[in-house]
């Protein structure tokens, strides 16, 4: 739609929360790092998560180039509701999969998926469930909801 933009981006290989707007100054401060607007992901891992390494991530994570501002780390059951990945994350019956919720105030590219394999935790699925105070809910891949600001 002409004069509707994105306000931040998903990479290619991750899922939910993609905010439009027609607002340039709305796209401005969710887009913008100086503002820290928070965003929650929610992060399929493989492996089990031991209290070092989400200590490490609620720390902030070296991760050669940058550290990462401390983020709000912890394990959830499998999000409700969530639908089926396509295609399918890879499956290994001997290694365990869990999933974590995380909270961070900035978005370089990929910084979720660095953080957690930082820590020994590959991401095999990563999802946004919520930009500052706008959540995914129920919607799911497709569907959109107008909200007026």
């Amino acid at each position: 739609m002409p004069g509707v933009y994105a306000a931040g981006r998903l990479d290619a290989d991750s899922e939910g929360l993609l905010i439009l707007t027609d607002d340039g100054m709305l796209q401005s401060r969710i887009a913008d790092p100086r503002h820290k607007l928070p965003k929650t992901y929610w992060a399929q891992v493989e492996g089990t998560p031991e209290d070092a390494a989400l200590d490490a991530l609620r720390h902030g994570v070296d991760l050669g180039d940058f550290i990462t501002r401390p983020a709000t780390a912890r394990l959830i059951d499998e999000p409700a509701g969530l639908w089926p990945r396509n295609p399918p994350i890879r499956h290994r019956a001997a290694i365990p999969t869990h999933w974590i919720e995380m909270v961070i105030h900035q978005g370089k590219n990929r910084q979720v998926r660095r953080m957690t394999a930082k820590v020994g935790l590959p991401t095999l699925r990563l999802i946004r469930a919520a930009v500052g105070e706008w959540t995914l809910g129920t919607l799911q891949p497709g569907e959109w909801n107008e909200l007026h600001v």
